[in-house]
C-alpha cells in the first residue's frame, strides 16, 4: 500500500468513527424519558373565607366564692360536680359568736328606739316650761296695759285727765309689748334649738345602734356561703374544720351550659369579623365540629401580643365541652358562591413571593403562569387572575420543572389528564 493510500484509509476510519459517535449521541438524546405529571382542571365552585385559630375554653359565667370573714368551715352541703342554683346554701362557717353579736346589737337597738320615742313624746325641759310661763305672764300684762291705755285715751278725749297721764300709759303699753315679744322669741328659740337638738341626739344614737345591728346581721350572713349563679361546683379548696387561706376561694361555681373560646387574632383578620359571625369549634375527641358564633370582639389591641381578643360562644347543654381544653376554631368571614379554584399543591411561590401555576396546553408542554391568589380553604386556593376555568393545572410534579417542558399527564384524582 502506498503512503497516499495509507493516509486516505486512516482519514476514512476517523470520519466513520466520528459519524458513529454522533449517531450514538442523538440516539441517547432521543431516548431521554418525558416527565409524567398529575393534573386537575381549574374550576368554579363555592369557597368560604375562613380564619383558623387556637384558644382555650372558658365557662360562660364563673363565681369564685371567697369568705368575707375568717372562720373555720362548719359544714359543706355540696361536693365537686354538684349542680347548684342561684341562692342555694353551699357551706356554713362557724358563727356562734356572730349569733351572740346579733342578739346583743338587737337589744341595744331596741333600747335606742325606746329612748328616742320617750324623748319625742316626753314633756319639755324645765327651761322651756319657765319660758312658757313668762310668755303667759307677759301676755297678761300686755293685755292689762292695753286696757289701761284705751281707758286713759277715752278719758283724755273727755278732758278728764291730762296729756301727761296718757303718755305715761302709752310708754307702759310699749314696754309691755316689747317684753312680750322678747319672751315669745326666747320660747321659740328654745323650741327650735334645745328640744330639737335633744330629739336629734336621740335619733342619732338610735341610727348609730341600728347600724351596729345591721353590721352584726351582715357578719352573720357572711357565714353562709351561697351560690350567686346556676352552675356546677368545679372546685372545693378545703375540708370541714379548715379555714380558707387569705385570697383562696372556698368554692368555685361554673355555669357550663354555654362555653366561650377566647382567641387572639391578628388585627387585620379581626377587622373582618362581626358579632354573630358563624364559627365551628374543632374539639379533640369529638368527630363533628361544634357550632358557635362570635360574641365579643375586643375594641383594644393587646399590647403584649399585638392581637385582638375574640370570644366564640357555643351551647354546651350536654357538657361535652370542658373548660380549660385547648380547642381549634374556624370562623367564616364570608362566602364566595362562585370562585375559580385550584388545589393548594398547584400553587408555587418563587423567591420573590410571586405565586405561579403550571398549566399543560394542547402542545403537551408545561407553561409557567404567574397568578394572583385569594381565599384559601380546605386545600383549595382561589385564583383571581392568571388562568381560566378549564385549564389543566399541574398538581404534582411541577416543582423544578422548566417552562415549556414536554410532559405526559395523568389524572390526580380520577379525572382526565
Amino acid at each position: 500500500m502506498t503512503r497516499l493510500q495509507t493516509v486516505l484509509s486512516t482519514a476514512l476510519v476517523a470520519v466513520t468513527v466520528s459519524l458513529s459517535a454522533c449517531s450514538s449521541s442523538n440516539s441517547i438524546s432521543d431516548a431521554r424519558p418525558t416527565p409524567t405529571v398529575q393534573t386537575e382542571v381549574a374550576k368554579s365552585q363555592p369557597i368560604e373565607d375562613v380564619i383558623e385559630a387556637q384558644g382555650i375554653l372558658y365557662p360562660l359565667h364563673q363565681a369564685s366564692l371567697s369568705p368575707k370573714i375568717s372562720a373555720p368551715v362548719e359544714k359543706f352541703y355540696v361536693n365537686r360536680g354538684s349542680k347548684v342554683h342561684a341562692g342555694e346554701l353551699l357551706a356554713v362557717l362557724a358563727n356562734k359568736d356572730l349569733q351572740a353579736g346579733v342578739v346583743s346589737a338587737r337589744g341595744a337597738y331596741d333600747q335606742a328606739q325606746a329612748t328616742y320615742a320617750t324623748t319625742t313624746i316626753s314633756t319639755l325641759p324645765e327651761e322651756i316650761l319657765s319660758a312658757e310661763a313668762a310668755v303667759q305672764d307677759a301676755k297678761k300684762n300686755l293685755d292689762a296695759q292695753q286696757r289701761i291705755y284705751e281707758g286713759d285715751s277715752n278719758l283724755y278725749k273727755e278732758g278728764a285727765i291730762p296729756r301727761k297721764q296718757l303718755d305715761a300709759s302709752g310708754v307702759a303699753l310699749t314696754a309691755a309689748q316689747n317684753t312680750y315679744r322678747t319672751v315669745q322669741k326666747h320660747l321659740e328659740n328654745l323650741h327650735a334649738s334645745g328640744a330639737k337638738q335633744q330629739q336629734q341626739a336621740a335619733k342619732g344614737q338610735m341610727e348609730s345602734v341600728r347600724g351596729q345591728y345591721l353590721n352584726a346581721q351582715a357578719q352573720l350572713e357572711y357565714a353562709e356561703i351561697r351560690s350567686p349563679i346556676n352552675g356546677v361546683v368545679a372546685d372545693r379548696a378545703v375540708w370541714p374544720g379548715d379555714v380558707a387561706p387569705a385570697g383562696t376561694p372556698l368554692l368555685i361555681v361554673m355555669d357550663v351550659s354555654k362555653v366561650v373560646l377566647r382567641l387572639h387574632i391578628r388585627e387585620a383578620q379581626a377587622a373582618q369579623l362581626h358579632i354573630g359571625d358563624p364559627a365551628t369549634l374543632n374539639v379533640p375527641g369529638l368527630q363533628n365540629g361544634v357550632p358557635a358564633k362570635v360574641s365579643i370582639i375586643s375594641p383594644a389591641l393587646d399590647p403584649n401580643s399585638t392581637t385582638i381578643e375574640v370570644w366564640l360562644e357555643a351551647n354546651n347543654a350536654d357538657h361535652k365541652l370542658a373548660p380549660g381544653t385547648s380547642v381549634g376554631a374556624s370562623i367564616v368571614v364570608r362566602k364566595i358562591p362562585s370562585a375559580l379554584v385550584v388545589p393548594e399543591s398547584a400553587v408555587l411561590i418563587d423567591d420573590k413571593g410571586q405565586a405561579h401555576v403550571m398549566t399543560v396546553g394542547a402542545d403537551s408542554a408545561a407553561h409557567d403562569q404567574p397568578v394572583v391568589t385569594g381565599v384559601r380553604n380546605s386545600g383549595m386556593v382561589q385564583i383571581l387572575s392568571g388562568i381560566h376555568a378549564g385549564n389543566q393545572v399541574i398538581v404534582n410534579g411541577a416543582y423544578g420543572l422548566p417552562d415549556k417542558t414536554k410532559v405526559k399527564t395523568e389524572p390526580a384524582s380520577g379525572g382526565q389528564g
